[in-house]
C-alpha cells in the first residue's frame, strides 16, 4: 500500500514540473520584435563600375624617317588643324640623297639610251640575214635590262622625295595636343617602327568612358541604358553619359573576368579631361510608385515556438486547393520593370495588375480570381484545340508556362527595343571609321524575368506571427518590390526579434525570393 502511495506521489510530481515547464516557462519566454512599414516608393537598380576617360578619336602622330628633331611648331594643349606643320625633321642627308636618286637616274638613262641604239642597229642587220641571231638576242636583253633599271631609277628617286616630304610633319586631324614626346634636338630612329610624336584628340567637348563590368553583371547591361558618373576633380558634380559598346573580348583582372563597356559623355563645358578616373552607376532598371520593403524583412527567419501554425496549414490546404491543372499559380504575377516605365505608362501597375488577377486566401495563400480561372479555361481549350485534344497534362502545363512567359516579357521587351541604338557618328566617318558590316548586339536585361517568391511576417493579436507570402520584384540592395493581396502601403512586419536580452534572432530565409545578388545600390 505504502509503495503504491510512493509512486503515485512521484507521478504527481512529475506531472506539476512537467507542466510548470510547458506552460510557466514557456509563457515567461517573452520576445522583443524590430517593426518596420510596408511603404510606397522608386526603386533604381545600378551597376557600378571604374573607368578612365579618354576621347573619341585620339591620334598617334609619328614619323616615317630618322633624323634630329631641328622644328617644333607645336607644344602641350596646342589648337591645330588638319594639314598644319608641327614638326620638322633634318633634311641634310635626305637631301644628299635625292641628289644621288638623280645622278643614278642620269646613269640609267644613259646606259637605256645607248643599249636601245645598239638594238636598232643590231635588229635591222638581223632582219637582212647579215647579223647572228645570238648576237640580235644579245641586244634584246641588253635593251630590256637597261629599261628597267631605267623604270628603278625613277621610282628611287621618287622614293627620296617622299622621304623628303616625310620630314615635315603635319597634323592629320584637326583638335588639341594632349602629348608631346620628343625635343628640339632629339634624335628620332623610324628603322623599326614610327617613334610617336605627338598625341592629338580629336575633339574634347565628345568623350568616351572606357570601364570593365564583372562577368556577374555584364548580363544586365545592354546598349543604350543611362549611366551617370562622378570624378575626383569635381566631387559634387554628377555627370550622365550613354552606354554605346560591349566589348566581347574578355580581360581577366585578378583572376576575375571583365568585359570593356564604352559608354558616351557629352563634355560641352570642357569640365572633363582625358585619363581622368569615372566612378560609373549603369541604371540598369527601375520601377516607380510601387510597394517596397526593406530586405531584412525577407531575410527574417524566426524561431518555431513563436509561428502561428494554424496559418501554415491553412495556406497549404489554401494553395493546393487552388492551384487548379496548371500548378504553379506564382506565374500569373507579373512585374513590369524596365530601364524607363514611364515610357509605356505602367508607372506602379504590375502590383495593381498582379492583384486584380488574384484574391486572398486563408493565412496569405493565393487563390484564383474567377476572371482569372475563365481566362485560364480559354486558354487551355485553344491549346488543345491546336493539337487535336492529344497533348497531356505535362505538356499542357508546359506550353501554359511558355505562354505565360511570352506574356511577361512582351512589354519589357516592348520599352528596351524602342530606344534607339547609336552608331558610328559623323565626326568618327571623317575619319574613315566605316562600319560595313552589322554589329553583333548581346542580348538584351530584362528585369521581370527575375521576379521570385518571398516571405514576410507580421505579428498577430496572440502574440504569435504569420505568414505572408508576397511576389518579388527589383532589388536595389535596401529594398525589395513586392506584391501581395494581404499586404497594403504601412502595414507593420516584423525585421527582427530578441528574446530576453538575447542577441536578435535572424537567419536566412530560403524563400526571400528577389534578386538578393549584390551590386544594387540606391
Amino acid at each position: 500500500m505504502k509503495k503504491t502511495v510512493y509512486i503515485s506521489a512521484i507521478i504527481l510530481v512529475a506531472v506539476l514540473v512537467s507542466g510548470y515547464f510547458l506552460f510557466v516557462k514557456r509563457n515567461s519566454h517573452k520576445y522583443d520584435f524590430r517593426f518596420d512599414k510596408v511603404s510606397k516608393g522608386d526603386l533604381t537598380v545600378y551597376v557600378t563600375a571604374t573607368g578612365t576617360i579618354s576621347a573619341v578619336i585620339s591620334v598617334d602622330v609619328g614619323t616615317q624617317v630618322s633624323g634630329i628633331v631641328t622644328k617644333l611648331y607645336a607644344d602641350f594643349n596646342s589648337v591645330v588643324k588638319a594639314g598644319q606643320v608641327v614638326a620638322k625633321i633634318d633634311t641634310t642627308f635626305l637631301y644628299q640623297s635625292l641628289k644621288d636618286a638623280e645622278a643614278s637616274l642620269d646613269r640609267a638613262k644613259a646606259q637605256y639610251a645607248d643599249s636601245k641604239r645598239t638594238y636598232e642597229r643590231e635588229k635591222g642587220l638581223y632582219d637582212k640575214g647579215l647579223e647572228s641571231e645570238m648576237n640580235y638576242s644579245a641586244a634584246l636583253t641588253a635593251y630590256e635590262s637597261n629599261n628597267a633599271a631605267l623604270k628603278q631609277a625613277y621610282a628611287a628617286l621618287d622614293r627620296a622625295k617622299i622621304n623628303l616630304a616625310y620630314a615635315t610633319i603635319y597634323a592629320p586631324i584637326d583638335g588639341v595636343v594632349v602629348n608631346r614626346a620628343v625635343n628640339v634636338g632629339q634624335t628620332v630612329a623610324a628603322s623599326f617602327s614610327s617613334p610617336t610624336l605627338f598625341t592629338i584628340a580629336n575633339d574634347l567637348r565628345k568623350m568616351q568612358i572606357q570601364t570593365t563590368v564583372d562577368e556577374s553583371d555584364i548580363g544586365r547591361v545592354s546598349i543604350g541604358q543611362e549611366a551617370a558618373f562622378t570624378v575626383d576633380a569635381y566631387a559634387e558634380d554628377k555627370f550622365t553619359g550613354t552606354v554605346s559598346q560591349i566589348r566581347l573580348a574578355p580581360q581577366s583582372i585578378q583572376n576575375v573576368v571583365n568585359y570593356i563597356v564604352i559608354i558616351d559623355v557629352n563634355n560641352a563645358q570642357l569640365k572633363l579631361m582625358p585619363g581622368m578616373t569615372a566612378n560609373v552607376k549603369i541604371l540598369v532598371a527601375s520601377a516607380y510608385d510601387v510597394m517596397r520593403v526593406s530586405n531584412m524583412a525577407l531575410r527574417f527567419q524566426p524561431p518555431s515556438d513563436i509561428i502561428d501554425t494554424t496559418g501554415m496549414r491553412s495556406f497549404t490546404s489554401g494553395s493546393t486547393g487552388g492551384g487548379g491543372q496548371n500548378g504553379d499559380s506564382s506565374r500569373n504575377g507579373r512585374f513590369a520593370a524596365g530601364g524607363n516605365d514611364s515610357a509605356s505608362g505602367n508607372r506602379g501597375s504590375s502590383s495593381q495588375n498582379w492583384q486584380s488577377d488574384r484574391q486572398s486566401g486563408q493565412g496569405g495563400g493565393f487563390q484564383r480570381s474567377q476572371a482569372a480561372m475563365e481566362r485560364y479555361r480559354a486558354i487551355r481549350d485553344s491549346i488543345q484545340a491546336a493539337h487535336g485534344g492529344m497533348l497531356s497534362q505535362e505538356e499542357l502545363r508546359t506550353e501554359m508556362r511558355k505562354i505565360s512567359a511570352n506574356r511577361m516579357s512582351t512589354p519589357t521587351q516592348t520599352v528596351q527595343q524602342s530606344k534607339p541604338k547609336p552608331g558610328i557618328s559623323s565626326e568618327a566617318m571623317k575619319f574613315g571609321i566605316v562600319s560595313n558590316f552589322p554589329e553583333y548586339q548581346k542580348s538584351e536585361y530584362i528585369p521581370s524575368h527575375e521576379s521570385g517568391r518571398g516571405r514576410i511576417w507580421i505579428l498577430k493579436s496572440n502574440g504569435l506571427l504569420e505568414a505572408v507570402f508576397v511576389r518579388t520584384g527589383l532589388n536595389d540592395g535596401r529594398y525589395t518590390e513586392i506584391a501581395s493581396p494581404k499586404l497594403q502601403s504601412g502595414d507593420q512586419i516584423v525585421l527582427g526579434a530578441s528574446s530576453n536580452g538575447e542577441s536578435t534572432v535572424q537567419s536566412p530565409n530560403p524563400l526571400a525570393g528577389g534578386q538578393q545578388r549584390g551590386g544594387g545600390f540606391r
